[in-house]
């Protein structure tokens, strides 16, 4: 079975054409969704992935419509092939599984994605030990002063609870409960 996918970045964008051009095509069954590209949560994706069957084609107009980088595209290329299932794009010919050359290509697409993630992953361990070296400190600000947690430690002592501590510092519960803990294990 042919299935199509189609997808617009905003509401002002219209499916229209994406629809149009993937019924010519022959498509049975189209999913389609109003969703950005940089979203990880696509709804309409995922159900049109869990659906496909050994022997079915995902056809989408355009290799953007489906995917934001090609580590995106190799992910959800793995799942297809997984289904048994192929996939081909109408304005990229040469990303067609049903072919050797489609196969090929996608799997040199692959490499380079891997590659890709490889170097962004090296450039920002650098970036963090550069940092570090110039003594950048990384997570969230604290909350509290180191004087505030000194205060706090003391109210504990004093055995006034940790939610009136939390609002006299206007933070939360779990802010002075760490304090706490981290007063325990010291």
């Amino acid at each position: 079975m042919l299935i199509g996918y189609a997808r617009v970045s905003t509401t002002g964008q219209n499916l229209e054409s994406q629809i149009e051009h993937l019924q010519a095509e022959g498509c049975e069954t189209i999913f389609q969704e109003k969703i950005t590209g940089f979203d990880r949560r696509r709804p309409q994706l995922e159900k049109m992935l869990g659906t496909l069957q050994s022997g079915d084609t995902l056809l989408v107009t355009s290799l953007d419509r489906l995917a934001r980088s090609t580590h995106d595209l190799f992910a959800i290329t793995q799942k297809i092939e997984a289904a048994e299932a192929s996939f081909r794009s109408l304005r990229e010919p040469w990303a067609d599984t049903t072919s050797s050359m489609g196969k090929f290509l996608l799997t040199v697409f692959a490499g380079l994605s891997e590659l890709e993630r490889n170097i962004i992953n090296e450039r920002t361990e650098e970036g963090r030990a550069s940092a570090k070296k110039r003594g950048v400190k990384f997570g969230r600000k604290l909350k509290l002063t180191p004087h505030q947690q000194d205060q706090v430690r003391t109210m504990l002592k004093d055995g006034q609870s940790i939610r009136a501590i939390a609002r006299h510092f206007n933070v939360g519960v779990a802010t002075i409960d760490r304090i706490k803990r981290k007063t325990q294990t010291s």
